[in-house]
């Protein structure tokens, strides 16, 4: 290793000559003779460990720069980590209409709910967006200031509050079965305080005369409330609608048959059977023209 370096040194005071660059390749080739030849021999495709001295350059760290998924009205944060990233830059850009929002830790948009936030010697680079909301959602770009410069994409989804429930629109439910409706809320900034169900538009009372009536909730990210209404007659019939207290209200219209088919069952508006005839009159045009 010294004459490696004895190399190197005559290199810097004397210049870079030709005889000098025999010289310095000849004790390069002896050195990594020396190292690569006293490694066992699983490492005989390692580096020498004086190698590990070069610098590496910055780069990102994948896991801790992934895409969001943010509430509407709620802050979203991107968070952009780049490793040894030494005196570069890290810029923010709106991918959509290429519009840079910030450098560094300035703010260069004129839209004040775009905020860089960065820890000095932190190696997390954040863009900060408050109140969210559906038209921010896209592509944003973390961008190194390299030579070319390096970049690394996050997508941004902002949802709204989404309320639905299962199997709807027309749920078809026999005589004396049981109605089991089950209202899914999501996407809401906390759970909701409370979720109302109603038919035909009158709040459905669990101690009512009908009786027969219960509810569960379970309240989390995701919120469920299931309905059930035993022994269905014909009078349960109708609109059922879920109503969250911080999320829109879905519907689902319920029919009570006394044992037939439901014929009434529509696909794209028409009903089973219209599809039936249109098409047994399609194959007899057909046979006709053919004829």
């Amino acid at each position: 290793m010294l004459g490696f370096l004895s190399v190197i040194s005559n290199l810097i005071s004397g210049g870079v000559h030709h005889q000098n660059f025999a010289s310095f390749a000849q004790g390069w080739s002896a050195i990594l003779d020396d190292h690569v030849g006293n490694y066992p021999q699983h490492q005989h495709n390692s580096l020498p460990p004086f190698v590990d001295i070069l610098p590496p350059g910055p780069f990102y760290d994948i896991e801790r720069s992934a895409n969001v998924t943010a509430l509407v009205g709620r802050p979203a944060k991107l968070n952009c980590r780049v490793n040894k990233i030494g005196n570069r830059t890290v810029s923010w850009l709106r991918h959509r209409d290429t519009h840079l929002l910030t450098v560094g830790r300035y703010t260069y948009t004129s839209d004040q709910r775009y905020r860089a936030v960065h820890t000095p010697g932190s190696e997390d680079w954040a863009l900060t967006v408050d109140f969210a909301q559906v038209r921010d959602s896209g592509m944003y770009e973390c961008q190194v200031s390299t030579t070319p410069p390096m970049r690394h994409y996050i997508w941004l989804k902002v949802v709204e509050p989404m309320t639905t429930i299962l199997g709807g629109p027309d749920v078809y439910i026999n005589r004396g079965s049981n109605i089991n409706l089950t209202c899914v809320v999501d996407y809401t900034p906390e759970s909701p305080t409370f979720v109302i169900w109603k038919h035909n538009d009158e709040v459905i009372t669990y101690d009512s005369d009908r009786g027969g009536v219960s509810v569960i909730t379970e309240k989390g990210p995701r919120t469920t409330t299931n309905l059930l209404v035993r022994g269905a007659a014909a009078k349960d019939s109708g609109p059922y609608t879920c109503n969250p207290s911080s999320a829109p209200v879905a519907e689902v219209v319920v029919h009570i048959l006394n044992g037939e088919h439901p014929a009434a069952m529509q696909q794209g508006g028409i009903s089973q059977y219209e599809v039936t005839v249109l098409l047994l009159a399609s194959g007899l045009v057909f046979i006709l023209a053919t004829n």
